[in-house]
């Protein structure tokens, strides 16, 4: 038996097509994705504000966008591929404005003053590490392993080959152990 909330894709972009239905459509589109988005970023910015906002954009984009949706991908990789760029592009800019040496950019202070952090000093330790990794070898982890993705949803997202991710995945697992056995 299935529930009437269960998230149809294939209706819900019918319903996106007809002005009447398409507010509605999209709310279910917030819903439905709204907390996995949030954490693939959260991973990225480690802040909840700035994840909110990097949030906010992402469904902004995606509704003035929405008529341009072709289908030719699942709706969870066109957002995906919004919030990815959305969170590069601040990362970029954030980088131009923190010095990596300054106060500011120690990820320990920052997930440490963060209300929403609930992690332990072993936790902190493994972001600090997770944040020294290049942003894009980072979000290709991120997926990997805390989102359990398989190699070819990301490559959908991303659009890389399945061969240089694992190669990515690899080089950031290594690298993160590294830092890790520096830290002990």
């Amino acid at each position: 038996m299935q529930t009437k909330n269960k998230f149809d894709e294939k209706t819900i972009l019918q319903e996106l097509k007809q002005p009447s239905m398409q507010k509605a459509a999209f709310s279910k589109i917030v819903k439905q994705y709204s907390e996995q988005l949030y954490w693939h970023i959260r991973r990225m910015v480690l802040s909840h504000d700035d994840t909110n906002d990097l949030m906010q954009n992402t469904f902004v984009k995606a509704w003035t966008n929405i008529d341009t949706f072709r289908g030719d991908s699942q709706l969870s990789t066109w957002l995906y591929k919004i919030a990815i760029n959305e969170t590069l592009t601040f990362l970029s800019k954030r980088q131009q404005l923190i010095p990596i040496d300054s106060p500011e950019a120690s990820v320990v202070e920052q997930l440490e003053s963060d209300t929403y952090f609930n992690g332990d000093k072993a936790e902190a330790t493994f972001q600090e590490a997770l944040q020294k990794l290049p942003p894009k070898q980072r979000m290709v982890f991120n997926m990997k392993y805390y989102e359990e993705m398989k190699y070819e949803e990301i490559s959908e997202i991303l659009g890389t080959s399945v061969g240089a991710l694992k190669a990515s995945y690899h080089i950031a697992v290594k690298k993160i152990e590294e830092i890790l056995k520096e830290k002990d």
